[in-house]
């Protein structure tokens, strides 16, 4: 009692604006961390509470009118106040002031990147873990889950908190307030379910939890996705797509029904238009898709007409992983990437998405699904829909991405184009501009190995349009093409010495 008196009168004290000044005043951070550190040291277990109280006060800057930079705190932190603190919690874990305390400073210490290495170094997360285990009230538990979540963004504590035995925790308190309508407890239901998601996106962790796809906790979030709470719908499909993230995992969860599990959950999101569900959904099926034994399964199961559902969304969030999960289906997909191409609504979405410039990743999805569609079905009736439908303007303009694997794959497929309808494509490419482009592209020394090779293998495939022909002779193409014949690359520089025998046969 009469140190809970005191540390009224300290608190009132370091409000005084005088006390204030004086702080201020101080000429260094090293000062000010002199007088945190001025108090004699001695045995944790007999520490003065008073003494940890004013130490508490200047860690912890957002309960007090001390100011703390970043730099002074990670001076802190290099003199050993984490583990220094996880020890005080653990010896008096049963003093409710002081372990509220260590709370506090533990949350401001943890949104420092820095610290997480010190806190890793520590058993932070047993000691956290068997405190929550004791708590019954919801704002104590709501203090543990402030720490708890920056903390579990590092890898190490992610598997440490796993080990610790948080997720049974947070398994349990899911099952305690799925059912209750009450504000707290919707709150915590999402903490909970939030943080398990988290814990599921370190490798080893994540792995830990899945056992071969038989651990009880993978188990106990596939009963998430049938539930009628949007909350568990949501989290329990973000988890199934960080559980897929290895092809083993991929390929036993396809082989063990989760596909049609997320199906049945996107059918009961194409109305209502919950789009952190469809967002979460799709993602997992992207990510199952991504193994090639899974496509055909894939495939065959519907999902490509599930997805298909979701074409008129105005999300861009859904947008993006539409694209991503049909992209990863077609890929070496011949008959799925033919039926698809040949969907004049799905392309003329597309084409509508590559001008979405206020939304890259939707912009760039696009670009690349269209691509993928000629590359993978080779077939000319794909082909005549998406020059129909006005996508090889974006085709060429794709040719000139930053990204090196974009321009590669629209360089394949206008080549595809120009080897099988020239004819149909002519008047578009020309428009676009695609031969200044190319010229660009062989004479930027920039431009990777892969990149020149393809612009070559291009501009002897458009050589048959007599219009295009023409562009490339007047561009002078021989000059650029002629100084490649020395590139260190050994295809490169057999590419050009064919290019140039073509362009001087054709001159």
């Amino acid at each position: 009692m009469l140190f809970s008196i005191i540390l009224e009168i300290f608190i009132l004290y370091c409000k005084i604006s005088r006390w204030r000044r004086w702080l201020s005043n101080l000429n260094s951070s090293s000062q000010k961390i002199s007088i945190l550190w001025s108090f004699p040291e001695c045995d944790l277990k007999n520490l003065e509470p008073l003494k940890f109280k004013c130490r508490y006060f200047i860690i912890c800057p957002r309960r007090t009118i001390v100011e703390i930079q970043d730099s002074l705190q990670a001076q802190l932190i290099n003199m050993g106040v984490i583990p220094t603190l996880v020890k005080l919690l653990g010896i008096h874990c049963q003093n409710a002031a002081l372990t509220e305390m260590c709370l506090v400073a533990f949350g401001n210490l943890a949104e420092l990147e820095s610290s997480k290495e010190q806190f890793a170094s520590t058993n932070i997360a047993e000691e956290l873990v068997k405190l929550f285990k004791k708590q019954i009230e919801h704002d104590k538990r709501e203090m543990i889950f402030e720490v708890l979540a920056p903390l579990a963004e590092n890898d190490a504590i992610k598997l440490q908190l796993v080990e610790a035995g948080l997720v049974e925790c947070l398994l349990e308190i899911v099952q305690q307030k799925v059912d209750s309508d009450k504000e707290d407890d919707i709150a915590e239901l999402k903490t909970a379910s939030d943080l398990m998601v988290l814990l599921l996106l370190g490798d080893e962790s994540m792995q830990k939890l899945f056992e071969g796809g038989k651990g009880n906790v993978f188990q106990k979030v596939l009963s998430w996705i049938p539930s009628s709470n949007h909350q568990l719908q949501l989290a329990g499909a973000l988890a199934i797509a960080n559980f897929a993230r290895n092809d083993g995992n991929c390929i036993h969860m396809v082989d063990n029904g989760i596909v049609e599990n997320l199906m049945d959950l996107l059918n009961r999101h194409v109305e209502d238009g919950n789009v952190t569900v469809q967002h979460a959904a799709l993602s997992a099926l992207r990510n199952l898709a991504i193994p090639v034994v899974n496509k055909g399964k894939m495939l065959s199961a519907g999902v490509t007409e599930a997805v298909l559902k979701f074409l008129k969304s105005e999300m861009p969030p859904v947008q993006f992983k539409l694209l991503g999960t049909l992209r990863m289906l077609i890929d070496a997909q011949a008959e799925a990437a033919e039926q698809l191409g040949k969907n004049v609504k799905l392309v003329e979405r597309l084409v509508e998405w590559c001008e979405a410039k206020d939304h890259a990743g939707v912009m760039g999805e696009s670009n690349r699904l269209l691509s993928a569609l000629i590359r993978h079905s080779k077939s000319k009736d794909v082909i005549k829909t998406i020059v129909q439908s006005g996508g090889i303007k974006h085709l060429v303009t794709m040719a000139t991405s930053e990204h090196v694997i974009m321009q590669n794959e629209a360089l394949v497929a206008l080549a595809l184009i120009a080897a099988l309808e020239l004819g149909t494509a002519e008047k578009d490419l020309e428009s676009a501009k695609l031969v200044r482009i190319l010229h660009r592209l062989l004479a930027d020394e920039r431009s990777a190995p892969e990149i020149k090779y393809n612009s070559m293998v291009l501009i002897c495939a458009v050589m048959g349009s007599e219009s295009l022909h023409k562009e490339v002779q007047d561009l002078a193409f021989l000059d650029v093409v002629s100084k490649l014949r020395s590139h260190e690359n050994k295809s490169v520089a057999q590419q050009a010495s064919l290019t140039e025998q073509r362009l001087t046969v054709e001159s």
